[in-house]
């Protein structure tokens, strides 16, 4: 029995063979999915639900002393940091990955007010019950924007910040009419593999696919086909809606940890910009400008710009990815050897 669950768990993670292959059910919290590290559990009581925060928290035989606290975006779970995280490991780093509640294999609420400080604050909840004293802080795309939150509401629990293509670069309610939870809900009602895939490939891979994107692409689409698929897209609605209405663009000036921006030159990801007229659409979601415009705002901030990457430069363009974050952590390292202090 059990060598037919990690059969059925291979077949949903592994790259796809063309489009025949049919499409498999996801479960609900991912059960028949496999994660790449030891899967642990959290509870959480909010909103008088008990839930459950899973999360990977994997640790090097000769460590560094210092963790990289991974923060996921809205499309995909913290399996997606599989080969960033086995590096960070062989350069002595410490890792957490959480699934934040509404994604992966964390709970799936039926009612539930999202906010960004809400999962921030769950996020320290699970350092503390880790012992874990500070981090760096690593966030792509709504993950970039809950890493902000959590480094603006916790400073002193952050040593760096590292931005991978995050979201909330502006401010979209400025541009698109506002959507509500039930107009977001009737949107990811319509998800099917095929659309799923196409934003994937216009939106974060420059219209190319290659057999290593279909996985996460499959997982997404798989939901589709669960009988639960309702109070999934219920919970993507919500997760939607606060991104949209909760911006951390107005605060990059605040935060008082190094910064860097990861962000790959073809990336043009926007929320809402499908509801906009194509005029005002070709205004939002220019990462390259707006990145330097964040940089200028972050009193301490570097930027690393990738060619020819898109919004998912850790999947897309790993080798271009890895480099300047190692480099950006070891600097710290560096520094401390140089002052003689921790």
């Amino acid at each position: 029995m059990k060598q037919i669950f990690y059969l059925i768990a291979f077949l949903m993670a592994a790259p796809a063979i063309g489009q025949k292959r049919p499409l498999l059910t996801t479960d609900i919290n991912l059960e028949n999915i496999r994660y790449p590290f030891k899967v642990h559990y959290l509870p959480l009581h909010i909103q008088r639900q008990s839930l459950q925060m899973a999360y990977m928290y994997v640790r090097p035989n000769a460590g560094n002393g210092r963790t990289v606290l991974l923060l996921h975006g809205k499309n995909f779970c913290s399996a997606y940091w599989e080969r960033t995280a086995a590096d960070l490991l062989n350069a002595g780093y410490s890792v957490l990955m959480p699934d934040q509640i509404g994604f992966g294999k964390s709970s799936k609420p039926k009612q539930f007010q999202y906010s960004f400080p809400l999962l921030a604050a769950n996020t320290k909840a699970l350092m503390d019950e880790l012992h874990i004293r500070k981090v760096a802080v690593l966030g792509h795309s709504m993950g970039g924007m809950l890493a902000a939150r959590f480094t603006l509401m916790y400073p002193e629990r952050v040593e760096q910040l590292i931005l991978e293509d995050p979201l909330g670069l502006e401010d979209w309610r400025l541009k698109v009419p506002y959507q509500s939870v039930d107009d977001w809900y009737d949107d990811e009602l319509e998800q099917d593999y095929a659309s799923i895939k196409a934003y994937q490939k216009k939106n974060y891979y420059g219209n190319s696919w290659h057999p290593e994107y279909d996985r996460w692409a499959r997982i997404q689409a798989g939901w589709t086909k669960n009988p639960d698929y309702p109070l999934i897209a219920w919970n993507a609605a919500l997760t939607s809606d606060m991104i949209f209405t909760q911006p951390v663009c107005y605060e990059w000036n605040q935060i008082a940890v190094p910064t860097l921006l990861i962000i790959g030159r073809r990336d043009r990801t926007a929320i809402g910009k499908d509801k906009v007229p194509p005029a005002i659409a070709a205004t939002m979601g220019d990462y390259p400008k707006l990145a330097r415009q964040v940089q200028r705002r972050i009193p301490d901030a570097e930027l690393e710009e990738l060619p020819d990457t898109g919004h998912l430069p850790h999947i897309e363009a790993y080798d271009l990815f890895i480099s300047p974050l190692l480099g950006f952590l070891s600097e710290k390292q560096e520094k401390e050897r140089n002052f003689g202090c921790k």
